[in-house]
């Protein structure tokens, strides 16, 4: 029996190699939806932004089942490792989620994180017993360092967040996945289908999108679209491609012609 394709994470499972945020939606119902569509098992969750305690106002419980769906807080619009920290320890102090996802940015103009201030966290947070997946630059020496720190995923940013600009150093991506055994999930930059197929050819284990389906003209539909872009980048990975060639190859030989 063929051995199923999963995705691993601190000893999770998951079928579905597409992380989807949950900001940046009309509405909450609108989110849910494109989720459903997407066929993601695991959602990001802006503790600092979106509501999951306050039982007075509409909470994202009500529309995303926890039960089934996993949640993945994060720390999003933290600047400082303090930031950064009291936001999850919140989280686990709320749901018990242990799982998470760290992001200390140093500017808010392109939103570039923090390294410095991002390793720090890593190196408390795992030993607090947390699971790390950490957003981090493209850079190999540093997604070295949060390996060595006890990171469960590595997230190199594909261009700035939000900007949909697509996967702009291939050549970082490549060099982080063969260094790595940690899954490899590209973070942020996506803007279209091809640019996740993209991602997941060059080996990445899966890819995180929010602002790409979020805000396109038809959210579902995109979200339908990421779905199975990931699936096809991933198997064209696992297939092996051909070793590319600057000289013409016929399709059939000479042999036997008349």
């Amino acid at each position: 029996m063929k051995k199923k394709d999963q995705l691993l994470i601190a000893k999770k499972k998951f079928s579905s190699r597409l992380i989807v945020g949950t900001g940046k939606y009309k509405n909450m119902l609108e989110c849910a939806k494109a989720i459903k569509f997407s066929g993601a098992e695991m959602v990001t969750v802006a503790v600092r932004r979106v509501n999951i305690s306050n039982q007075s106002k509409p909470l994202l419980m009500d529309y995303i089942d926890p039960k089934k769906i996993t949640y993945l807080p994060n720390t999003a619009g933290c600047f400082t490792s303090e930031e950064a920290l009291r936001t999850l320890r919140l989280a686990r102090e709320i749901g018990g989620w242990k799982l998470v996802k760290l992001e200390v940015l140093g500017e808010k103009k392109n939103l570039f994180p923090d390294m410095i201030e991002t390793l720090k966290s890593t190196e408390i947070l795992t030993k607090e017993g947390f699971s790390v997946m950490v957003y981090c630059t493209d850079d190999p020496l540093m997604s070295k360092r949060l390996e060595n720190a006890g990171a469960s995923a590595i997230m190199p940013l594909a261009a700035p967040i939000g900007s949909g600009l697509g996967i702009q150093n291939k050549v970082n991506l490549k060099i982080i996945r063969r260094q790595t055994k940690l899954p490899l999930i590209v973070d942020a930059g996506i803007g279209q289908a091809s640019d996740a197929v993209e991602a997941m050819e060059l080996g990445c284990d899966g890819v995180l999108i929010n602002t790409a389906i979020a805000r396109a003209k038809k959210p579902y539909e995109m979200a339908e679209a990421m779905k199975h872009a990931v699936i096809s980048g991933r198997k064209s990975y696992l297939s092996g491609r051909i070793k590319p060639n600057f000289f013409g190859s016929p399709s059939t030989t000479n042999k036997g012609l008349v």
